[in-house]
């Protein structure tokens, strides 16, 4: 195993053993969810799509994630080819069904953040925050539930991280938009 993939099972070993309380866990199954297929973020963008004054935020939210998901689940995953952390280590117990795909960024998060970033730009702060907090707990929800390393959280926010931008970046230079 890789340096990487010692301090990422040591750091999972730690959350499944320090962290993880039955009391926890139905509510971080709940946050998992929300995730899933990036329906959550999906559907807030379709409904941004609905009122004028959040319209824009709405489009770059879907074409961002869309962007997102192009990158990490058509390319990355599969170049990658990352094992989950329980098929390199019996100690690593999931909560949740085991993904069939690959490990190599996280989706969860890359749909989250690609999503959340862009709504932190052109919506109010009351809106902003809480995408980002929710995105967070989303992407840690993925390591507490087992079924990801905390390096494939920081894959899956980078990828997003670029995503938004260029999403962004493309908005600014055909609306003309300076903000």
């Amino acid at each position: 195993m890789s340096w990487i993939q010692n301090i990422d099972i040591s750091i999972l070993l730690w959350i499944q053993n320090n962290i993880r309380q039955d009391f926890w866990t139905p509510i971080w199954k709940t946050i998992t969810f929300l995730g899933n297929g990036g329906w959550f973020w999906i559907a807030a963008a379709v409904l941004l799509l609905f009122f004028k004054k959040t319209r824009t935020a709405g489009i770059l939210g879907l074409f961002s994630m869309g962007l997102g998901a192009l990158i990490t689940n058509v390319c990355l995953k599969n170049l990658v080819a990352r094992p989950r952390p329980y098929d390199i280590c019996a100690d690593i117990i999931p909560l949740i069904d085991k993904p069939a795909d690959y490990s190599f960024p996280s989706g969860h998060t890359c749909a989250s953040f690609a999503c959340a970033l862009i709504l932190w730009k052109p919506l109010p702060r009351k809106w902003g925050i809480p995408s980002l907090i929710l995105a967070t707990l989303i992407a840690f929800s993925r390591m507490y539930v087992g079924v990801h390393y905390p390096s494939d959280i920081l894959g899956g926010f980078i990828v997003a991280f670029f995503s938004s931008a260029a999403v962004y970046a493309v908005y600014r230079r055909i609306s003309g938009c300076t903000a």
